[in-house]
């Protein structure tokens, strides 16, 4: 059983197993491009962005056949039927079928990661960045809303300037490195060293991950060569649960600095998608005796920070919870939105998850006139189960919290089929929105709420998005009533929900976001950037990621699905998409 996708560096067994790309469209033995055999996992699990399972075992495209061979169409019958993987943040996974040990499964061969592919297309895919890719100075930099998208790699120049690479974030621009940590769901451990500058590459780094078992194993086994790399493993109580969150805590001579993004640590995640962050001020250290609760922003985004930090209950972010305390933070403008596993009652049902959200909009946002028509817009990569009709979660206590202070239509952005095929990276890019056929199938309602990826605004139509954003906009959609970038996708498992009688709230996931309140920022709403590239420091309008007002699907087109095949027509690549 394998299945096709794109990239993490590790394999964890919470995935769905691994995708394999054939160069003629049949079913291929599982060799990785060295031609290592490879095991098979013996049935699919859940996590949350299913396509960790890749970039170690890739062989070549399915290149487009104008009639493809009889072995094409029978398999799209039967993985059409329905595939026994679920979709990353469902909450009863389908049960694992049973199958006859295979002689492989008993006796494994040692698998050979020395040398893993980075991309389906093949190692030559990524093409080195031109010398003027990358920021010189922060003079394009926008540092009124600290939100900026990530660079993308086969976009003209001006779509690029004032975004950020991570090669850039970790650049002496920004401070004199001393020491960093690192949380992430996806890590390649020897990718992530390079993009530190030679300067910084041997400065202590912790990497907060949720691995378990074998593919904790293979982590701290790809981080041998890199004695200066620790670990922490984030606390996974509940069943299904990831720790998903994506943040930077960088320690500097000159200070502190938190960065709060939605792009994992392996190099497709930086290369292609559209991606987003906040990056916070330069926060310098308190004076010597100052008490712990001095420095706090009027967002409380401090004392958030540390208690989502004290959440993981991990000694080893001891000395980190320590030094934010000594440290000023009181130029924050942004408020913190974090998840953390657990069940939670009483005033602690509102620390975590989308009831923390209502209680921010509840507490911040101010009335605005014809409220009932402002729309709430969500754009993700990712969609859990919502269950049999809307009324179960997404237009009951989702939508409640989403439409706090009024009423308005749901507008829901997530990739077509027809986004995916043409867009830069061509279908690969679908390994990256794992919506799965047996999820879509018992939710066929909510894909009435769809419209389509275009970001012409930013120049990243075709760079599909990992990003996530959730807003209020106005009916003309030239205001914002608040904007939030995070790293949850569409699901219970990332935003929580409700149990005994709405007096319980159960999160299964780290996740973590900013929130922008027009308060924060003495305006009554922003108002939306026409013009977002190339940045300006001065500009006043939020820089929205995608067009507005969102464009519902055609009649013709459809959700991407990622476990089914797609071979009516090439990619950008000439490929079509088989899972095999």
């Amino acid at each position: 059983f394998t299945v096709y996708g794109l990239l993490c560096a590790t394999i964890k067994d919470s995935q769905h197993g691994k995708w394999t790309i054939s160069d003629k469209p049949k079913l291929s033995p599982k060799r990785n491009e060295d031609n290592h055999s490879v095991k098979e996992p013996s049935a699919p699990s859940m996590g949350s962005e299913a396509r960790k399972a890749t970039h170690v075992n890739q062989t070549i495209p399915v290149k487009y056949e104008s009639n493809p061979s009889p072995s094409v169409k029978r398999k799209r019958e039967t993985e059409e039927a329905g595939w026994n993987l679920s979709s990353s943040d469902d909450e009863t996974p389908p049960p694992a079928p049973k199958k006859e040990p295979k002689k492989s499964d008993v006796n494994p061969k040692k698998k050979t990661e020395d040398k893993r592919p980075s991309s389906p297309h093949g190692t030559s895919y990524y093409k080195e960045e031109p010398a003027d890719f990358f920021e010189t100075n922060l003079l394009s930099m926008n540092d009124m809303y600290r939100f900026y998208l990530n660079k993308v790699t086969g976009i003209p120049k001006k779509f690029n300037t004032g975004a950020l690479h991570i090669k850039e974030i970790l650049s002496p621009m920004f401070g004199t490195l001393k020491e960093s940590v690192q949380f992430n769901y996806c890590f390649d451990i020897p990718w992530m060293v390079e993009q530190y500058p030679p300067e910084f590459r041997d400065k202590p780094v912790i990497l907060v991950h949720g691995e378990k078992r074998e593919s904790k194993a293979r982590l701290i086994e790809q981080a041998k060569p890199y004695p200066h790399i620790r670990f922490c493993q984030a606390k996974l109580d509940i069943a299904f649960g990831t720790h998903h969150t994506k943040m930077m805590l960088l320690w500097y001579e000159e200070g502190f600095r938190v960065i709060i993004l939605t792009s994992n640590l392996i190099r497709a995640d930086w290369y292609q998608k559209t991606q987003g962050m906040w990056m916070s001020p330069l926060y310098p250290r308190l004076p010597e005796g100052s008490p712990g609760t001095a420095g706090e922003s009027p967002t409380n985004f401090k004392s958030d920070l540390l208690e989502y930090l004290e959440a993981y209950r991990a000694p080893e972010l001891a000395e980190c919870i320590d030094r934010i305390k000594q440290h000023d933070l009181s130029e924050t403008r942004v408020y913190l939105i974090g998840s953390t596993p657990g069940r939670y009652q009483g005033p602690a049902m509102e620390k975590w998850g989308h009831l923390r959200l209502r209680k921010l909009l509840s507490e911040h946002t101010k009335p605005v006139q014809n409220e009932e028509r402002w729309h709430v817009l969500g754009q993700f990569s990712s969609i859990g189960s919502m269950g049999l009709d809307k009324t179960k979660w997404l237009a009951a206590e989702f939508q409640r919290t989403l439409t706090t202070l009024g009423k308005a239509g749901k507008s829901l952005v997530y990739p077509s089929v027809e986004n995916v095929r043409t867009s830069l990276e061509g279908y690969p890019a679908g390994g990256s929105l794992p919506y799965s056929i047996q999820t879509a199938q018992k939710q066929l309602w909510l894909h009435s709420y769809f419209h389509g990826w275009h970001a012409d605004v930013t120049g990243r139509s075709n760079a599909m998005p990992h990003i996530k954003t959730y807003m209020r906009v106005s009916p003309d959609f030239t205001q914002l009533a608040w904007f939030l970038v995070t790293s949850a996708n569409l699901s219970k498992a990332a935003w929580g929900a409700l149990e005994k009688n709405n007096t319980q709230i159960m999160v299964r996931s780290y996740e973590l976001g900013v929130l922008y309140l027009p308060s924060a920022f003495n305006m009554s709403t922003f108002p939306v950037e026409k013009n977002v590239f190339p940045a300006s420091s001065s500009s006043k309008c939020f820089p929205v990621p995608f067009d507005l007002p969102p464009q519902h699907y055609s009649s013709k087109e459809q959700p991407w699905i990622w476990n089914i095949p797609y071979t009516q027509a090439p990619d950008t690549h000439g490929n079509v998409w088989v899972p095999s």
